[in-house]
């Protein structure tokens, strides 16, 4: 592919808050693209992207889906009967409730721009602090787009002030709108400074260009200038001619500003519009071309060589070697396990062979398919830059790096929060307990965050995800797509465990059973590890070959697997530090078995003294709710251990933040519903893992007792 071509491609998403209008936007992109001929709406279950059965039951985005669709944009701006440029763009629709925030994050990974949607009327809501903040994790561009601007309540420059103050955002209007609720008709274009009114009569298909009307041309003015000034603090030619005449400063140029500036982050251009009432749509879609970068624009990836241990790069070029991260597995009825890729450099054909690094495999691509939500056109060959699916898959994971198998490399992984809230099922009839199995198994490989195991003292198949809603979808899957009903139980919460205090200890491992016996010495510290870093670090201090060298990793192993339990309640340990630093061993008896037998029983006596406390998960939830409802709703909170983290007014309303135990909020969306007459809503999201009071812990403790003696 040229490097012309690739410049008129842009990989996007659309990401928000729930019910900020993704799916809706996405719709209308789709429409006025010609992609499809007839609007779907999300209201009446007919959304193209929400494919899922359950998502148009339910009107919400469960799974982020891929769509590939041309825009004409002109070549040259402001110009009649200018010729038009065809731009590939690549959208995924992505979910906006907090229980699937894995398809925000993977998503994210891969894109190389985003639009990010906010409500006229609700502003800056806690979903898009979330997906905000994933986006800046990945240095990922974006435009802002103001949405719903036909609400009672609409209020755009409320809304671009709260992205400035919420999520500490230089966002610049490029646009202002020209009325507001039922009286929105329009915007007014602050680079060119004119007027778009839609025509109604052709479900805003078509639009006008006219002069900025008379009663707005002030608040025009001001915004323009403002715009003008910040451009040009970028540019010091522009800084200069801007002292001088701010008028001399062009249209292009201030687009070229904007578009470079946009691509390093330094602002965030913010459009508007209705998407349902199909407003604006177009103008964000000129804007994507023209300010979010291309493939070819963004910085090489850097891998790691897994033969050299070396970093390299690659860059979006098709003659270097073939290079793309399997960012999401799906399963499929027709075509069986589709793996959805990002290709960064090179070219692959349909029917080649590749290298799974993460596996040391090659594996055949039997297809290459462009996806439309869940329909696939049928594709010779990919090369970078592009999002595709590929068919044919033996062994692979979300977040593989797929190469050329003479240049391997390694990529980042994708990050994904840990499930926090599980349930114990089993099958409604005993005989479908394969394919139970083979169901979890397929569900494990699509969702990152969805875990299963095995309670080694009650025998039950406990599933975890990331929330009520998140589990509730997962067994809805397994009866609609894999045939089982199962039986659950009730939420519990993915409590852990740690240490609060170092100890020293020596454990001495002796078994003499007749014949060659079992020895292992090993003197250690346990120490308390950092909850920033999950997992054990080891640090090996043994000196003079007390305990020969081939010993060390069993009784790493060993201690790595105790982990696994805690010592309190069989939670598991997160993180943990232990210092090896000396210990014996018998000529004859000592054997790699017994150190790790040394390291498991080690672990759970100094485990016992050294503070073992219990963690729970504690949600960050954020009310908005009638003034008249204030005390209620903080009651409630408070007797639900909820920490106040403040309230503020916003609209008609109040906004009460605190933090409150996952373990407490079962059920609590509906609660809240009963206390504020259905006038309340909630938004629950993990935020991070804190100590149990002592008699809470107690009384979890004694529970899981019981349940393993039941």
């Amino acid at each position: 592919m040229s490097s012309k071509d690739l410049k008129l491609r842009r990989n996007i998403g659309i990401m928000a808050h729930i019910d900020a209008g993704k799916t809706t936007t996405t719709e209308r992109v789709l429409y006025y693209t010609g992609l499809t001929h007839k609007i779907g709406e999300v209201h009446e279950g007919a959304a193209t992207m929400d494919w899922m059965e359950q998502e148009q039951e339910r009107g919400i985005t469960i799974t982020s889906a891929a769509t590939t669709t041309f825009w004409n944009y002109p070549t040259v701006q402001g110009e009649a009967n200018t010729s038009t440029q065809s731009y590939q763009i690549n959208i995924i629709d992505t979910p906006g409730h907090v229980d699937f925030t894995v398809e925000v994050e993977r998503s994210l990974r891969v894109l190389d721009g985003s639009v990010a949607l906010f409500c006229a009327v609700s502003g800056v809501e806690p979903q898009s602090e979330t997906v905000w903040r994933q986006a800046d994790k990945y240095a990922v561009p974006r435009i802002c787009f103001v949405n719903k601007m036909d609400r009672a309540g609409a209020d755009f420059f409320k809304a671009v002030h709260e992205i400035k103050t919420m999520l500490g955002a230089n966002a610049i209007p490029l646009q202002i709108p020209i009325g507001a609720e039922e009286t929105f008709k329009g915007i007014v274009d602050l680079v060119t400074n004119e007027a778009i009114v839609w025509n109604e009569t052709d479900q805003g298909k078509t639009y006008k260009v006219v002069p900025v009307p008379d009663d707005i041309k002030e608040e025009v003015n001001t915004y323009r200038d403002k715009l003008i000034e910040e451009v040009a603090g970028m540019n010091e030619d522009l800084m200069a001619r801007y002292f001088d005449d701010p008028n001399s400063i062009t249209a292009a140029e201030i687009r070229e500003c904007v578009r470079q500036a946009t691509m390093n982050m330094k602002i965030f251009p913010v459009l508007c519009g209705s998407a349902f009432k199909n407003k604006g749509v177009q103008a964000m879609l000129d804007a994507v071309c023209q300010y979010l970068p291309s493939p070819g624009d963004m910085p090489p990836v850097i891998g790691t060589n897994p033969d050299t241990g070396e970093e390299e790069q690659r860059t979006p070029d098709e003659s270097l070697p073939f290079t793309a991260l399997a960012f999401k597995i799906a399963t499929d009825p027709y075509v069986g396990r589709l793996c959805f890729m990002r290709v960064y450099s090179g070219s692959l054909n349909s029917g080649s062979y590749i290298l799974n690094n993460r596996t040391g495999k090659k594996e055949r691509i039997s297809r290459l398919l462009q996806m439309h939500a869940n329909k696939q056109n049928p594709i010779d060959r990919v090369g970078a830059g592009d999002i595709c699916a590929g068919v044919g898959f033996k062994d692979i994971k979300t977040g593989d790096t797929l190469t050329n198998e003479d240049r391997p490399l390694n990529l980042e992984q994708i990050s994904f929060p840990e499930p926090v809230i599980g349930i114990a099922i089993e099958p409604k009839k005993s005989a479908d307990q394969d394919k139970l199995s083979i169901a979890i198994g397929k569900l494990l490989e699509e969702d990152p965050t969805l875990s299963v195991f095995t309670d080694s003292e009650t025998g039950q198949t406990v599933l975890r995800g990331m929330g009520e809603l998140h589990l509730e979808i997962i067994l809805d899957r397994m009866k609609r797509e894999f045939k089982v009903e199962v039986n659950q139980g009730a939420p519990q919460v993915a409590y852990k465990e740690t240490f609060t205090a170092p100890i020293e200890h020596r454990e001495v491992f002796k078994k003499q059973t007749g014949g060659r016996g079992k020895f292992a010495d090993i003197q250690f510290e346990l120490i308390p590890g950092d909850p920033n870093k999950p997992g054990m670090e080891f640090v090996d201090e043994i000196k003079g070959g007390v305990i020969p060298k081939e010993f060390i990793p069993a009784i790493r192993k060993g201690f790595e697997e105790a982990m696994k339990n805690g010592v309190l309640a069989g939670f598991p340990v997160e993180s943990l530090k232990i210092r090896l630093f000396f210990g014996s061993f018998h000529n004859v008896d000592s054997d790699a078995l017994s150190f790790e037998m040394a390291a498991r029983i080690g672990y759970k006596s100094a485990g016992k003294l050294a503070s073992p406390r219990i963690l729970e998960p504690i949600m960050a939830v954020e009310v908005v709710c009638p003034d008249e409802y204030t005390g209620t709703v903080i009651g409630d909170l408070n007797r639900r251990r909820g920490m106040p983290k403040g309230q503020a007014v916003k609209g008609t309303g109040v906004v009460i933040k605190a933090d409150v135990p996952l373990s407490e909020l079962f059920g609590y969306v509906t609660t809240l519903r009963t206390l504020t007459s259905g006038r309340g809503a909630a938004s629950l999201t993990f935020s991070h893992y804190s100590m149990v009071p002592g008699n809470l812990a107690d009384s979890i403790v004694a529970s899981q007792k019981a349940n393993a003696h039941a």
